[in-house]
């Protein structure tokens, strides 16, 4: 699976201050614990997936998602999905951080 952001939300994930994203799906398309490649960013890891409602979203919400306010976070997606009152989809948070690969281990050298 895919996970596509916009150019201007990049910098803010790799920064560790966008963690969740909202999508407008029929039915979960991902899961906690699966991997999804964002281009342009990488293997993000999935912590969790839920059903949710724009009236209970708040501002904590609208900061991880990389907005100062849910107004602005309510915009945005309106904005994104203008017939989602109509679509008869579900409003899914997703929480996910960037995929960091372990470090190689340099080879411990022989015993003597």
């Amino acid at each position: 699976m895919q996970l596509f952001f916009k150019r201007i939300f990049q910098q803010a994930i790799r920064e560790g201050r966008k963690q969740t994203t909202i999508r407008r799906w029929d039915r979960p398309l991902l899961a906690a614990g699966e991997q999804a490649y964002s281009p342009g960013l990488g293997w993000l890891v999935i912590d969790s997936v839920e059903v949710v409602e724009l009236e209970s979203l708040d501002d904590d919400h609208a900061r991880a998602d990389g907005f100062d306010t849910k107004i602005l976070l309510v915009q945005a997606l309106q904005a994104f999905y203008p017939d989602f009152d109509r679509d008869q989809k579900q409003w899914f948070l997703i929480r996910f951080r960037l995929h960091q690969p372990q470090a190689k281990r340099r080879a411990e050298p022989p015993m003597p």
